[in-house]
């Protein structure tokens, strides 16, 4: 049995100096990893990319119907679906890598994105703030700038004017039918 002299207390838990987990300065920030589950992104910066990230796959839909119409191939229903699903795939695994970065952001592990697929669970991924400095996922991300901001606050404004839209359409469409059906009665 060897002796150790710093510690006279022959119970104690053996000690070690050992290097702090996380690597560098305490105020640091994390870079931001777009393609990436690694890595913490804010509210603010979820928000802006999966609204930018949609708009791009709108964007991109339309275009792959406007190329399908002039080519003639539109008639296929298979060809559409299955071309929309390709279109789809990187959209969705991009939404889930920033969910799995959002979901660290709060000190969660990245399976817990599984919750957002029930409904109105997702809102916690909006509504609840990130953990404040380092967490285990490491140092918090960096602040917003203005084009992140600006794409946070498009997706409310966004989602009331699709659902005024949603309310106003048909609403206009029922009102349209009523005049062209009250022309048509006077005589």
């Amino acid at each position: 049995m060897t002796t150790d002299f710093t510690n006279p207390n022959p119970y104690a838990a053996p000690r070690s100096a050992v290097a702090d987990v996380y690597e560098g300065d305490s105020g640091a920030v994390q870079p931001v990893k777009l393609w990436s589950a690694k890595g913490r992104i804010g509210r603010a910066r979820f928000l802006a990319y999966t609204l930018f990230s949609y708009l791009i796959f709108i964007v991109a839909a339309v275009l792959l119907g406007v190329i399908l119409g002039v080519t003639g191939l539109a008639r296929s229903e298979g060809a559409i679906g299955g071309l929309t699903f390709l279109l789809a795939i990187p959209y969705l695994v991009f939404y889930v890598l920033t969910g799995i970065q959002r979901s660290h952001d709060m000190d969660w592990s990245g399976w817990m994105l599984f919750l957002a697929l029930i409904p109105f669970v997702a809102l916690i991924w909006i509504f609840k703030p990130g953990t404040k400095g380092r967490n285990r996922f490491g140092a918090p991300p960096p602040p917003n700038g203005i084009g992140v901001l600006i794409g946070a606050w498009l997706m409310p404004v966004i989602f009331g004017l699709g659902i005024l839209a949603a309310v106003a359409i048909p609403a206009y469409q029922g009102y349209l039918t009523r005049v062209k059906a009250a022309q048509v009665e006077r005589p």
